[in-house]
């Protein structure tokens, strides 16, 4: 076992030393064409010992018997190249001093020679482990999109420690000054447009995009030219990680639909939300879920001066508050809280205690199907919880309340978007007469959250399909976790109260789409490895999502991504009147009655008719679903 870990270093040593001994008397014949006087072999020879030792040692000490050689590169030619020129300092200083009578240009000559026979050495096994792990096994053709510093160190990755399984035969990059030309020795065969063409040609199996910090917008051309092949897709997983170094091939992930859904990056004002985030106590309910635990995670960030993490799920909020206590700093402003915001003697004991400045509000019950089956809990939940949390910071003087909302409020036809309505009608009312900055933040379909459509057409494919879609013509607004939050706390620096703040989120997205990318981008055929089967809608459904009526309109904000929802005002007096007679309606059978009573655009879901509504026209910039409204630029 010894023999086998030290053979190759000890070779090393052996042939250096060899080298050492050898190299003097060659550059003596360099020197003298040939013709060397035999009185200055007789010189040389007693020191021998002396240069053997200092040269081994000198290499011994730069740790050229440490590295591993397969993987050589520019750090290894720098250490054979200063090893070398140290040794050799040395040895040509004693020798001049001691009055060897060895010419001085053969210090030179013998220095230019142990760095080029010690660097061969060295690079024939480089070569010798490429060709024979090449030649041993069959290797998939690969091509790297983007011929930029993420693409270099992508090739230079396949070729240190994947050449076993991959080669690069070629780069695709759109700059016109980098056609023709090589990098790495590797060809940049065109642009974008072309990149079918030459995965064909080229019989390449795997597509690297290498392009971490473009736009969404080219990230979905690419795709859609790589999806033209029957390549596997991978791209770079972003910016900050090649600035920090972390871009190998190991960091590779598959695309995911927030690659092709993803829009330009929204811009926050840090400043401004840091300003009435920090040093103030912050309380946060739903904390564990999808939406609140990213709340947490970023809040946290801002120096509040106390963050309180509250759920009804006690190991939901057990996961976050280990998450957030591997800070130290976060871990002492932690309070975690289990409570249920429907218990207005816990929650008032809470705010009394405590005393929150901002509120962030992400509890509800927001599974559409389920809670056509449970209409008490819903309203329960998501309207009496939030009347209890709304009188609670109400009654202490909380500076900001942020609700979070969804577009499912607009034109509801479920239990779960009619209560959430009425949750935003109860924080709107409410600002009227309060201190308080109320305010509510309405977005679409978050992906990657618990119950959203992704991690279930995941399983579907996993477990060989088929891929469940409930009609072919439904669409939705998608967007990220983190856009989602963002825009949570930007509502929360920009409210003066009873604003409904809304997202411009794109165009919307056809399911059955999203559902055959994800199908190809996991490497399958939609319709013929993975089958997709239509559904009927689920009770509470639309085949199209709104962001706004069309009487609502909308209102700019210094934020060009972000809108406040022109709502109609409604009576006070009428309001709470009607939440009265939709308390008591819970325990008769008139719920959904009582709730249309509320907000008269309501629709129930009724078996066997469609919830959907008219085609969407094309939007510009962002009109809104179902009408020809559009947010203004």
């Amino acid at each position: 076992m010894l023999l086998k870990r030290y053979w190759l270093p000890l070779s090393f040593f052996i042939y250096d030393g060899i080298s050492a001994v050898v190299l003097p008397f060659a550059a003596l014949f360099l020197r003298f064409e040939g013709e060397v006087d035999s009185r200055y072999f007789l010189l040389l020879i007693p020191y021998l010992p002396f240069i053997v030792v200092v040269r081994l040692g000198t290499f011994y000490l730069f740790r050229l018997y440490h590295r591993i050689w397969r993987y050589a590169g520019i750090d290894e030619l720098l250490a054979i190249l200063v090893s070398t020129t140290a040794s050799s300092i040395v040895i040509a200083t004693v020798m001049i001093l001691m009055k060897s009578g060895i010419p001085r240009s053969v210090y030179l000559l013998t220095w230019g020679m142990t760095i080029a026979l010690v660097g061969f050495s060295r690079a024939l096994m480089r070569i010798y482990y490429h060709y024979r792990l090449r030649s041993t096994s069959p290797q998939k053709n690969v091509l790297i999109v983007g011929a930029g510093d993420a693409g270099a160190m992508m090739a230079k990755e396949v070729a240190n420690h994947w050449s076993v399984e991959r080669k690069v035969v070629g780069f695709i990059d759109d700059d016109p000054r980098k056609q023709g030309q090589q990098l790495m020795g590797i060809p940049i065969l065109g642009t974008r447009d072309m990149l079918p063409y030459f995965a064909a040609k080229l019989n390449v199996a795997d597509i690297l995009i290498a392009m971490p910090s473009v736009s969404g917008k080219i990230i979905r051309e690419i795709v859609g030219h790589c999806k033209q092949t029957n390549c596997s897709i991978k791209i770079l997983p972003g910016l900050f990680d090649l600035i920090e170094g972390k871009v190998q091939l190991q960091n590779l992930r598959n695309v995911d639909l927030e690659d092709l859904l993803r829009r330009e990056p929204i811009c926050l004002d840090v400043e401004c939300i840091r300003s009435y985030l920090r040093n103030k106590r912050v309380l946060i309910t739903g904390a564990g879920g999808s939406i609140g635990s990213e709340i947490c995670r970023q809040v946290s960030r801002l120096e509040p001066a106390q963050l309180m993490i509250l759920g009804k799920g006690e190991n939901s909020i057990y996961e976050i508050q280990q998450e957030l206590s591997t800070d130290d700093s976060t871990a002492t402003r932690l309070v975690p809280l289990i409570a249920d915001i429907r218990d207005r003697e816990r929650i008032e004991e809470i705010f009394a205690r405590f005393s929150p400045q901002v509120v962030f509000h992400a509890a509800a019950h927001k599974h559409v199907p389920l809670m056509e089956l449970q209409p008490v809990e819903a309203i329960r939940n998501n309207i009496e919880g939030t009347q209890v949390l709304v009188e609670a910071a109400d009654r202490t003087g909380v500076e900001t309340f942020i609700m979070i909302s969804t577009d499912k409020a607009v034109n509801p036809t479920s239990v779960m978007g009619v209560t959430k309505r009425i949750a935003e009608m109860v924080v709107q009312q409410k600002s009227q007469s309060s201190k308080t900055r109320f305010a509510a933040v309405r977005f679409g379909n978050v992906l990657g959250s618990r119950g959203s459509v992704i991690p279930l057409f995941r399983k579907q494919i996993a477990a060989g399909g088929p891929i469940t879609v409930t009609d072919p013509n439904m669409k939705r607004y998608f967007m990220t976790i983190p856009e989602a939050t963002q825009l949570v706390l930007q509502a929360g620096a920009m409210s003066k109260g009873g604003e409904v703040f809304v997202l411009d989120m794109g165009e919307p997205v056809r399911i059955v789409d999203m559902a055959e990318d994800l199908i190809r981008l996991s490497g399958f055929e939609p319709y013929k490895d993975i089958e997709i089967v239509f559904t009927q809608s689920r009770p509470g459904e639309k085949l199209f999502e709104e962001l706004l009526t069309a009487e609502e309109g909308t209102s700019a904000t210094h934020h060009d991504k972000i809108f406040v929802a022109n709502l109609r005002s409604v009576d006070e007096k009428v309001f709470w009147e009607q939440l009265e007679t939709l308390r008591q309606a819970v325990a008769t059978a008139s719920i959904k009655q009582a709730l249309q009573a509320v907000v008269p655009s309501y629709k129930p879901y009724k078996e066997g008719i469609s919830t959907g509504t008219k085609e969407m026209p094309s939007r510009n910039n962002s009109s809104i679903a179902g009408e020809s409204l559009t947010i203004p630029n």
